[in-house]
């Protein structure tokens, strides 16, 4: 070009070395303020893509654990009706045992209008111990996922009927007169409710430990998937600071040798 400024070779080779030293200080200058030393696939592809794809299923597996903290909800709730219909049945229980103690037809009904109010109430809690439009006590059920597609890595959390109908805990209304026999019979249904009670919380009990357990195993991974990320990407911070008072060095002394080597390009104009 035309208006094309020479440079002697000194001047090039320091204005060189200058501009390599500025590019390498804004490159630390990133590193210190993001606290990477992987921002972009153009500084390192393989570890870029490797930390994008340990975060994306750390994300992935994120989701998962919201999930199952709301199936942990979900099976307290129905623990909460559970040990709330048990009361009912104790209590109701109480009120047979007293209806057996008196042979007054008088008394029987009363005891049996008491039963019968208890009996409504069991059907009101097993109705209320719903989460999310999800009720486990009234017959409903929940697939988990724990994995990262769906369809992977489930656990299906079946409920049961916990109402009094004879699809449930089938207990029958009372009418109590003086022969023990409806008593007696409304008594041992009550067992036998109480039993299924027993049963069906022990399976829940055993599906909400199943949950827990997955949810710490999936906290630790999203940890562990996150920390590997930070291995690959992050920048050693005390390193890069000392990377940068060496550059500043640099620096500093290129544009003093610049400035010799300009000095001495003047010294021909002295012969003159």
């Amino acid at each position: 070009m035309a208006n094309q400024i020479s440079l002697t070779s000194g001047m090039r080779n320091n204005l060189l070395s200058l501009q390599k030293t500025s590019n390498m200080i804004n490159t630390t200058q990133n590193r210190l303020s993001t606290g990477k030393k992987v921002n972009s696939p153009l500084d390192n592809p393989t570890n870029y893509f490797a930390a994008q794809s340990h975060m994306q299923r750390a994300d992935d597996l994120s989701a998962r654990k919201d999930g199952m903290a709301e199936a942990i909800q979900m099976v307290k709730a129905a623990d909460a009706g559970i040990t709330a219909i048990s009361s009912l049945i104790e209590s109701a229980k109480g009120v047979a045992q007293a209806a057996l103690a008196t042979s007054n037809v008088s008394d029987r009904e009363t005891y049996a209008t008491t039963f019968n109010t208890l009996r409504t109430q069991i059907d009101k809690i097993a109705q209320d111990s719903g989460y999310r439009g999800t009720n486990l006590l009234n017959d409903a059920s929940q697939v988990v996922q724990f994995g990262q597609s769906t369809g992977d890595s489930t656990l299906s959390i079946d409920g049961f009927n916990a109402s009094t109908q004879t699809t449930g805990l089938n207990i029958t209304s009372a009418s109590w007169t003086a022969d023990n026999t409806s008593i007696t019979g409304s008594s041992t249904q009550l067992e036998s409710a109480m039993n299924t009670l027993r049963s069906e919380s022990s399976k829940l009990s055993a599906n909400l430990s199943v949950v827990t357990t997955r949810q710490e195993f999936t906290s630790s991974m999203i940890n562990e998937l996150k920390t590997g990320a930070d291995n690959l990407t992050l920048a050693d911070m005390n390193e890069e600071g000392a990377n940068m008072l060496m550059l500043q060095t640099q620096q500093n002394l290129g544009v003093t040798s610049l400035s010799m080597a300009s000095q001495a390009a003047q010294a021909v104009m002295r012969l003159f």
